[in-house]
């Protein structure tokens, strides 16, 4: 197999064009397009879930596709969800602390 190329990049990179002309209003997020999956764009949310849920609503993502995880032993809420978008794979997710959990303490009085 070969390397990707940038020119490989540009169904992402025209999706994340399209989505910055098209809602300039959501909030900003984290950006990722990599070689590794190079028909794929992921948006990430940190400890805002309220900024996921803005994201995927203007994707018209239906909430019965978003997954809910928690990860690092309890104490951080995941949602995860994949669509595709003008020809690429769109993966939006969000990382959010759970609230009255302190890492390795359990639960906070």
């Amino acid at each position: 197999m070969s390397t990707p190329t940038m020119g490989d990049l540009s169904a992402p990179v025209t999706v994340l064009t399209s989505l910055m002309a098209r809602f300039p209003g959501l909030p900003g997020v984290t950006v990722r397009i990599c070689p590794i999956f190079p028909d794929q764009v992921e948006l990430a949310v940190h400890d805002d879930l309220t900024a996921f849920e803005a994201w995927r609503e203007a994707l018209e993502i239906s909430p019965e596709k978003v997954v809910h995880r928690v990860q690092s032993q309890g104490t951080t809420h995941v949602l995860d969800v994949h669509t595709v978008l003008m020809g690429a794979r769109l993966h939006l997710v969000a990382y959010a602390d759970i609230l009255g959990r302190a890492p390795g303490l359990g639960a906070v009085s």
